[in-house]
């Protein structure tokens, strides 16, 4: 069986790719995530985009663990704030990363202005690495508007402040399938499951060290 790197040490994204993997029929597949591995030094992320980041983690964390790997970089990128916090999302307020200073922040620089001027994305990257290559990466996104008040006690990061006209929610009010329908890392993940699936055989190949021609 291949085993599967969840790149990351963040609870709230293993859950999420994780159910992502099931939807798509690949949960048979182990998975471990950066927690099982507490020796391993961190990828650093100094790309200047998103892609940039997943690429790099995914393919360091693969090289450094053995194992296939899938990372994602994603962040918020807000118009007033000239796509502020984007790749530093999680650092926003500083370090170390603190979600409810990044919201404090986020809210203080948007204060003066009204829900029409608080225009926001969700991004994320995913992508999928061997020891040895890089093999896809997925981008997409969702729209919202920054609220000052959070709502909801679901999901992580600026998910509380993240509000959505459509669904007349925050995706903190929603569950973790809810979510996963709409927000930029479900569908950018599942975009990455569905390369997957159809290379299953030869990814399965190229995990287990054999020579796959995949052009």
């Amino acid at each position: 069986m291949v085993t599967l790197l969840i790149a990351t040490s963040n609870t709230g994204k293993v859950a999420e790719i994780s159910h992502e993997l099931a939807t798509a029929g690949l949960g048979d597949l182990a998975v471990k995530c950066l927690r099982d591995f507490p020796a391993m030094a961190p990828i650093l992320e100094d790309q200047p985009g998103f892609v940039g980041n997943a690429m790099k983690k995914a393919f360091g964390y693969a090289s450094a663990a053995g194992l296939p790997a899938i990372a994602d970089d994603s962040g918020l990128c807000v118009d007033a704030l000239n796509g502020a916090p984007g790749v530093l999302s999680a650092r926003y307020a500083g370090e170390p990363c603190d979600d409810a200073a990044n919201n404090r922040r986020l809210v203080r620089e948007l204060q003066a202005l009204p829900h029409a001027g608080r225009r926001a994305q969700f991004v994320c990257a995913a992508a999928l690495a061997l020891p040895r290559a890089n093999l896809a990466v997925m981008v997409d996104s969702v729209e919202g508007i920054i609220i000052d008040e959070p709502r909801g006690t679901n999901g992580f990061g600026y998910d509380p402040h993240f509000y959505i006209p459509e669904l007349g929610c925050t995706m903190a009010e929603l569950t973790l399938a809810e979510k996963a329908v709409i927000s930029h890392r479900g569908k950018a993940v599942r975009k990455l499951m569905a390369w997957l699936k159809e290379n299953r055989v030869a990814f399965e190949s190229l995990a287990n060290g054999k020579s796959v021609n995949m052009s």
